[in-house]
């Protein structure tokens, strides 16, 4: 399908990050006049550089032809434009909450510079009813101007969609052009600028629905996945009581037509699947029973994890190793394979629970970073390379499947002790 010219000649987006800056960067190829805006004034300065400060392939040079054309300008404040996208996190607080500061922030700072004719499209994965409370924090906001706030809303100044992004991290760029996207418009007006927009450059089929059925379309997908992989997760704690390999009795299983089983791992992370399901245990607790019990399995999982690292431990101290020069490697610490994204991994917060237990005594290793996250200060864990981490480890811990894990497969000493959570050595 190709795309078609649109009458949006200034593209505003409101967050630079993982989802942000790709979309940003897909409208300034397209020509378009793009104003990214983030409150991280490193994250700034790095696109206005015509760098990038995420790890997405072939982002990069999409940000520099876009910026040295100068479609592409990154800022601290909201600047006039003809449609608003906004693209900011939504994690939950300590009781699983849905935290929406962060899009109310936005919704708030950008109310100053809409004018008549605007559409503000809300890409965050948000709970069901939040577009709607953008709607009022806005209408307040701007009471001179008028938003749709029902279905029979008509002559709208302003109209207001929520798009949710469906796209898989490392293949960003490809997905946001050839994806199908759901467009959730407060009215049907509102849904058709929505597309006007979009069109600019996706070349997916655009779905239309209201604003509540695609907020929670977005959930339901990942709380799918997530109730797909919590099956597998225990289905691996099954197979390790049985003394049975779980990868290979998934790969069997999964020969039959109609059964597809994701793969078992240390957990689950990410902004999407470890977060979105409990947008749905938190509005319906009562009737969301398997996703809460999905959601349960998976963040049982590092617990678990660390447990077969304690036990193998304890198997070598028993072999007269002493316990205070057991060295453990951890490995990986992204969320998924092949990128530097840490949000919600559970990696991380193992590595870190073991590197609190043997102190001195934890190597990390991730080929997707630099430098350790400020989380890890005081810890003594070290970031190191994968073959003086194997070399020099007693225990050692697969926690993600990087290709530079799975390409360079070592030789596990006899002394050694392995914990392999994705079945890759």
């Amino acid at each position: 399908m190709t795309t078609q010219r649109s009458t949006n000649t200034t593209i505003s987006v409101i967050g630079l990050g993982y989802i942000g800056l790709p979309a940003a960067a897909m409208f300034a190829s397209r020509k378009v006049k793009v104003i990214g805006v983030d409150v991280n004034q490193h994250a700034i300065d790095t696109i206005n550089q015509g760098k990038i400060h995420i790890v997405e392939p072939e982002l990069d040079m999409i940000v520099h032809a876009a910026v040295t054309e100068g479609f592409l300008r990154a800022t601290n404040k909201p600047e006039p434009a003809d449609a608003f996208l906004i693209a900011v996190p939504t994690p939950f607080k300590d009781d699983h909450e849905p935290d929406l500061s962060y899009v109310l922030a936005a919704s708030q700072s950008i109310a100053p510079v809409l004018k008549k004719g605007d559409v503000v499209i809300l890409e965050s994965t948000s709970p069901v009813g939040t577009t709607e409370k953008m709607v009022e924090m806005l209408a307040a906001a701007r009471p001179d101007l008028k938003f749709p706030t029902s279905a029979e809303s008509s002559n709208m100044d302003v109209h207001v969609a929520y798009c949710p992004e469906r796209v898989l991290p490392g293949h960003v760029v490809r997905e946001l052009v050839q994806n199908d996207r759901i467009i959730g418009g407060i009215t049907q007006d509102c849904s058709q600028k929505a597309i006007d927009v979009y069109r600019i450059f996706v070349e997916g089929e655009l779905l239309v629905t209201d604003a509540r059925t695609a907020e929670m379309s977005k959930l339901t997908e990942n709380s799918f996945r997530d109730v797909n992989i919590a099956f597998a997760n225990e289905l691996s704690l099954i197979c390790d009581k049985l003394d049975i390999n779980v990868w290979e009795l998934i790969k069997l299983a999964n020969h039959h037509p109609r059964v597809n089983i994701l793969q078992p791992g240390c957990g689950v992370g990410g902004h999407c699947i470890a977060v979105d399901p409990w947008f749905i245990v938190n509005k319906t607790p009562a009737e969301a029973r398997i996703v809460k019990m999905a959601r349960d399995v998976n963040d049982q999982k590092p617990e678990w994890v660390q447990e077969k690292v304690h036990e193998a431990v304890q198997a070598l101290v028993k072999a007269d190793k002493s316990l205070d020069q057991i060295k453990i490697a951890c490995l990986g610490l992204a969320f998924k394979p092949n990128i530097d994204d840490l949000r919600e991994s559970p990696a991380l917060e193992i590595t870190l629970a073991l590197g609190k237990k043997y102190i001195g005594q934890v190597t990390a290793v991730e080929p997707n970073i630099h430098a350790l996250p400020s989380k890890f200060e005081g810890t003594q864990i070290q970031l190191g390379q994968l073959a003086d981490a194997v070399k020099n480890s007693d225990v050692l811990v697969v926690l993600v499947d990087h290709k530079e894990f799975i390409e360079n497969k070592p030789e596990i000493q006899a002394a050694q002790r392995l914990v392999d959570t994705k079945g890759i050595w």
